[in-house]
């Protein structure tokens, strides 16, 4: 970890404690140490002017009252100088910390992060996309993150990194990952009716494995039937939180029975729910929007092949059987 100046804390995974979720980043316990500092320190203030309190209260319960001293140059002193140490302790420790977790080493593996309503997609140097993060363990990574709509936010707690993910621009986070398994990520910018559901995991893969997990997951277009296929890319490209498979009513139409039907169009004609129409829909989901429904459907231009757009229509075929 990228430590400026001193810090009382090593790089160290964790089990989760009453407060906190598991460490499981080097980012992990230098949070945690400022977090617990922060709760101490009000902790014993808190008790410490509460316990003065109340033995003021019965102290001088039955006195009269008393013309109020000028000042205690002293007292005074103390309790200016003891906290303004303490609170300039604080900052210089969440400031060392701030500058760790805003500064990736130039050698981290970027992946590409895109947020829309509502998931969120990876994409891998080799063009592979997934909706879950892959990494290697002990392997510094840089998630290069932007949105396709409107302001999300990438948080995994057991990393102790959060960043929001805009429109328009890109932000970035980095972390270490020194614990195998899989960890959760949420977005944590309420982004519409099914912020709760925008959920993915980040899966912290053993030395050697990673490679040979992204090996054979850019491969599944030539391993799977293309139905089948189709159906890992619905799962997988945010087209389930949008459109259902069992007639259920969603933010757009349900891909039960869709291929070859007749869909009313929001100018008043009709269009075959065909290849070329589903195509079109999924490039230029605004040039015929169907009856109904609002227009809030991204292009998918240039985010999925034509072999993957074909293997999604060949899994509406098995739909409409």
């Amino acid at each position: 970890m990228n430590r400026i100046g001193w810090s009382p804390f090593s790089i160290d995974a964790g089990p989760a404690s009453f407060w906190l979720p598991q460490r499981a980043s080097n980012l992990a316990e230098g949070v945690d140490w400022n977090w617990n500092f922060v709760l101490w320190i009000n902790v014993v203030f808190f008790v410490l002017v509460t316990a003065v309190l109340l033995w003021f209260v019965w102290r001088y319960r039955n006195a009269d009252a008393q013309p109020s001293p000028s000042h205690n140059m002293p007292l005074e002193l103390t309790w200016t100088i003891v906290p303004t140490l303490i609170v300039v302790y604080m900052f210089w420790q969440g400031y060392v910390s701030y500058l760790d977790m805003a500064t990736p080493p130039e050698n981290a593996y970027e992946v590409q992060a895109l947020g829309q309503k509502w998931n969120w997609t990876f994409t891998y140097p080799n063009g592979y996309v997934d909706p879950n993060l892959h990494v290697p363990v002990d392997t510094a990574v840089r998630v290069t993150m932007t949105s396709q709509d409107v302001i999300h936010s990438l948080f995994v707690p057991a990393f102790r990194v959060k960043r929001d993910v805009f429109p328009g621009r890109y932000t970035n986070l980095w972390f270490t990952a020194i614990a195998e398994g899989e960890f959760e990520i949420f977005c944590a910018e309420y982004c519409g009716t099914s912020h709760s559901k925008m959920q993915a995991t980040v899966v912290v893969h053993p030395p050697g494995e990673f490679e040979k997990w992204l090996a054979e997951a850019s491969d599944f277009l030539s391993k799977m039937p293309p139905a089948e296929a189709g159906q890992l890319l619905y799962n997988q490209r945010g087209c389930k939180q949008c459109h259902s498979i069992d007639g259920a009513t969603g933010t757009g139409p349900s891909f039960l029975a869709l291929y070859n039907s007749m869909q009313p169009l929001s100018d008043g004609s009709q269009v075959t729910a065909d290849e070329n129409y589903i195509h079109e829909s999924i490039v230029a989901p605004m040039s015929k929007l169907v009856a109904g429904y609002e227009p809030v459907m991204p292009s998918y231009k240039g985010r999925l092949k034509d072999q993957e757009i074909g293997a999604i229509i060949e899994y509406m075929k098995t739909l409409s059987r």
